[in-house]
């Protein structure tokens, strides 16, 4: 029967034993998108620099792991290229990743706090979380401006992933925010987004495009991609072997 403990910043989650661990996000407004102070350059995706304010959430403290994946979908069923437990599942697709959630939602279902449910982050969600929250010290990638104390990525990934939790945390005590496996993100993306869209109440892009959102740059990438501010887009169906997720706890 799985079971979640508790404290003040965390709640535990057990699905076959294998830890799920949701750190709380307090809520508030924060500047998001690129802005010179932060970033050495800005591209037009990242701009302008606008006011989000955001409800209180749950973020997984560390990208979904193999061990966490197998437990939720079954044990034969791994798609990572590189295996191991504690390394971040990767090659699975948006659409996959939905029904991860689902399942993970229906296994959770008697230990979820009142009024929330899992899913992926929004965009706005996973930068607010990235940078830090409330807690945010204004760096450019998440946990500092040191790259390699805080990310694994092309300079220093010997191009593969790494298990979760070895570089230092964040503000808020996440993991791999920048670097590692690029992380799937709810939003349809679109470049002009920032741009045109008009509320920032609790953003999510809920208009149909060619893509989705993917956040935090991966092993594969050079730094400019591991920035909280850095944009990307995946298609729906493809599977990539720099690409995993994090799960949200969210309101519903």
């Amino acid at each position: 029967m799985p079971t979640h403990a508790q404290d003040p910043v965390c709640r535990v989650f057990h699905v076959n034993d294998i830890p799920l661990r949701m750190v709380f996000v307090k809520g508030g407004d924060m500047q998001l998108g690129c802005t010179a102070e932060r970033d050495d350059s800005c591209k037009a995706r990242e701009i302008p620099n606008h006011t989000v304010s955001l409800p209180d959430f749950y973020m997984g403290e560390t990208e979904v792991t193999q061990a966490l994946w197998m437990a939720v979908m079954g044990r034969d069923n791994n798609p990572s290229y590189w295996k191991g437990n504690w390394l971040p599942v990767e090659r699975v697709s948006w659409a996959e990743c939905q029904r991860f959630i689902n399942r993970l939602n229906k296994f959770l279902s008697a230990d979820l706090p009142q009024g929330y449910r899992f899913a992926l982050p929004t965009e706005a969600q996973w930068e607010y979380a990235a940078r830090g929250g409330l807690k945010s010290a204004g760096t450019s990638y998440s946990g500092g401006n040191d790259l390699k104390q805080v990310a694994w990525f092309y300079s220093n990934s010997n191009e593969r992933t790494h298990d979760v939790r070895i570089k230092t945390a964040n503000e808020l005590g996440l993991f791999d925010m920048s670097g590692n496996v690029w992380e799937w993100c709810q939003d349809w993306f679109d470049e002009n987004y920032y741009a045109e869209n008009k509320d920032w109440n609790n953003p999510l892009n809920d208009q149909e495009t060619a893509y989705r959102v993917q956040r935090g740059g991966s092993w594969n990438y050079a730094a400019p991609y591991q920035r909280c501010a850095n944009r990307d887009r995946g298609s729906i169906y493809s599977r990539y072997e720099d690409c995993g997720f994090r799960v949200a706890l969210i309101p519903k």
